[in-house]
């Protein structure tokens, strides 16, 4: 198959081999600028008065050619920017070199800047560079593109022709900087922790395995970091957080990904009334700084962040939402009345996996403002400390906003008989169940001191604070269906 194809490629092909045998390098080292086009607009009126050279750079997103005269916009990460080109200034030779430019060419230009009778900010280009000959043209009617796995498989061309899908990425990153900003001004410590594990453990998911050569031995993908996190607790570094990707190797629709980026935030002398009031105080910072105050729509509906938020128990919720109260019933009757609800339960799942079921389908859905459902089931949180009131429940909450589970903390379990049994329970749940990891029992017997964990979703974080529906929206590169 031969690397060009199509007349608009063989034409641009040509066009650069024409640049070349003008001695001209169509692939330029670099180019020294002196302000992007955001910083030309912003700052105009001083460049405009001192007659002020400027050097930017971008692609061509725009070209117009009239006689004499080239108008066209180039594009930066931070926009767009209209320059003009003249014959009578560049001269004859160096003009003609105008028409081998393509819409998609990288170029840098140099020049004054004014405005045009029609108010726009514009450069007078003095000198042009070509630093990047582009040899496929950029499509035409690219946003609001119907296929939208094509925007996905060729995210750098989504990136070039949608500005509002640069913003999301941006705005990506600067809730997770806000995130760490907020975090590391309290004190705590960001570490790395493995990401090939030898034993995978911390949640309950399938994980990516492959084989270590050099060791010949199985190691797996990290499904959660929770386990060695609490390992650096243990070994007093006190406060800890980890911003980082899990791999889950389960199924992929508008929520899930194979590939996901959390946090992890572990805090010594704390439990989860701790954790709470940390994301509370966590998200309505991001949301604040972000957004500039704490209500936002999603998906057409308004959520405030507006401090306190509420809290409601696991089984008063599920009463809430189904009309049954699943604390007075058996652990079969819990099965039996699932099923009724259309729960389709596995042979191997304990009752509280069918709670769990439960509350994704009747609760989740109509947690609009950020709410902390706590005091979860023993038999799917092995992690989880018991709850001091000697009930068979567990000291853990998830929070929920826009109908989305956004978060997942405990109050860590922190005795090693405890955590031993609970992890011997689990293996009876099969697929469902903990690795038994001994290392992390033996890190218990050296003893960690009371402890607070908090999970959250940095992906779906950012889908709430930018209004997209799904999870791949707001992943660079999600993964595809060959």
């Amino acid at each position: 198959m031969p690397i060009f194809e199509g007349e608009h490629e063989r034409s641009r092909l040509e066009k650069l081999n024409r640049w070349k045998a003008l001695g001209v390098n169509p692939y330029a080292y670099g180019f020294e600028r002196t302000h992007t086009t955001d910083e030309v607009k912003s700052n105009y009126e001083q460049l405009h008065n001192a007659g002020t050279q400027v050097r930017v750079a971008g692609r061509i997103v725009g070209l117009r050619f009239h006689g004499g005269s080239t108008f066209a916009h180039i594009q930066d990460r931070e926009g767009k920017l209209q320059i003009y080109l003249k014959r009578d200034i560049l001269g004859e030779d160096i003009y003609g070199r105008v028409k081998l430019l393509d819409i998609g060419d990288i170029i840098g230009v140099e020049g004054e800047v004014f405005t045009t009778k029609t108010g726009e900010i514009t450069v007078l280009v003095r000198k042009f560079w070509l630093l990047t000959k582009s040899l496929h043209p950029l499509p035409e009617k690219w946003h609001g593109l119907r296929d939208i796995e094509l925007r996905y498989r060729q995210r750098y061309i989504d990136l070039i022709v949608n500005p509002d899908v640069r913003r999301i990425f941006c705005t990506r990153m600067r809730i997770i900087n806000e995130i760490r900003d907020f975090l590391n001004q309290r004190g705590y410590i960001e570490v790395e922790t493995p990401i090939l594990q030898p034993i995978y453990g911390g949640a309950f998911a399938n994980p990516f395995a492959t084989h270590y050569e050099a060791l010949d031995q199985p190691v797996y993908l990290r499904i959660s970091n929770e386990l060695y996190l609490k390992r650096l607790i243990v070994g007093e570094l006190e406060k800890v957080y980890e911003i980082g990707r899990m791999f889950r190797n389960e199924g992929m629709d508008r929520l899930h990904n194979p590939e996901f980026t959390s946090i992890e935030i572990y805090e010594a002398y704390t439990d989860y009334e701790g954790m709470m009031r940390l994301t509370e105080e966590l998200l309505t910072h991001v949301v604040q700084k972000v957004k500039g105050k704490l209500t936002l729509t999603y998906q057409g509906k308004e959520i405030d962040f507006t401090p306190p938020w509420a809290r409601v128990t696991f089984f008063d919720a599920l009463h809430q939402y189904t009309g049954k109260d699943f604390s007075k019933l058996t652990a079969d009757e819990i099965v039996s009345t699932g099923k009724e609800l259309g729960i389709k339960v596995q042979p191997h799942w304990p009752p509280g996996k069918v709670l769990e079921k439960l509350l994704d389908k009747y609760v989740a859905p109509n947690l609009q403002n950020p709410t902390f459902i706590y005091d979860y089931p023993r038999d799917i949180s092995p992690l989880a400390k018991s709850k001091r009131d000697g009930s068979n429940l567990v000291e853990r909450f998830e929070i929920f906003i826009a109908g989305l589970e956004i978060g997942n903390a405990f109050s860590e379990l922190n005795d090693p008989q405890e955590q031993y049994q609970r992890f011997v329970e689990q293996q009876s749940y099969k697929a469902e169940g903990q690795i038994m990891d001994e290392d992390f029992i033996h890190a218990l017997k050296v003893g960690m001191p009371p402890t607070g964990g908090l999970g959250l979703g940095i992906d779906r974080i950012v889908m709430i604070l930018v209004d997209v529906p799904s999870i791949r929206d707001v992943m660079l590169f999600p993964h595809m269906r060959q």
